[in-house]
């Protein structure tokens, strides 16, 4: 798929059908998560795959999000940054969200091409997940995807974005000016 329509049809799904996803889909998902970039290209998230049932209803409950309970597989994303703070002290946490947050983006996109759908969920009741599955002390807790195959709904329309243009600058903060460079010739 281009990556621009891929990009285009990537959304939140919330209604899935009762396929289950392949083993090997499950899997490419993770090695497309373990594409996105790393603070010192130290391994510090983990992937806790959950397919039964009755965990799964915990972690809808810990999300009060009903829809999760229809989901086949929910991948919950976790950070140990143990190593990284090391290296990098009081940017460690930073780093962390932000390899967090791209390595989601690298499972949404490749979710999507593959036929499935996910939503990205990020409110939940830490100790209700951390309890369920047996999540250590000092582990974070990133994200939760649930994954599934969705279910056509004819004319659902993708929430438009908000337009760039009051969001751009040009050089400072807030400079909405474009600053045309010119080249200066030593000749």
């Amino acid at each position: 798929m281009n990556f621009d329509k891929l990009l285009e049809k990537r959304t939140s799904i919330k209604e899935f059908s009762s396929k289950k996803p392949s083993e090997m889909q499950i899997i490419e998902i993770l090695e497309a998560a373990n594409l996105a970039p790393s603070p010192g290209n130290l391994p510090i998230l983990n992937y806790t795959i959950v397919e039964n049932p009755q965990t799964i209803d915990k972690i809808a409950d810990a999300c009060q999000q009903d829809f999760i309970r229809e989901s086949q597989v929910i991948i919950v994303i976790c950070s140990d940054q143990k190593k990284i703070d090391i290296m990098y002290d009081k940017r460690a946490d930073t780093y962390t969200k932000q390899q967090a947050g791209a390595t989601i983006e690298n499972m949404l996109l490749k979710i999507t091409e593959l036929g499935l759908g996910s939503t990205w969920v990020g409110a939940f009741s830490e100790i209700t997940i951390r309890n369920a599955l047996k999540i250590p002390e000092g582990i974070t807790i990133e994200a939760i995807l649930p994954i599934g195959y969705p279910i056509k709904i004819k004319d659902k329309k993708k929430r438009p974005k908000p337009p760039l243009d009051p969001r751009v600058f040009f050089e400072k903060y807030k400079n909405k000016e474009k600053i045309k460079h010119r080249r200066t010739s030593t000749h």
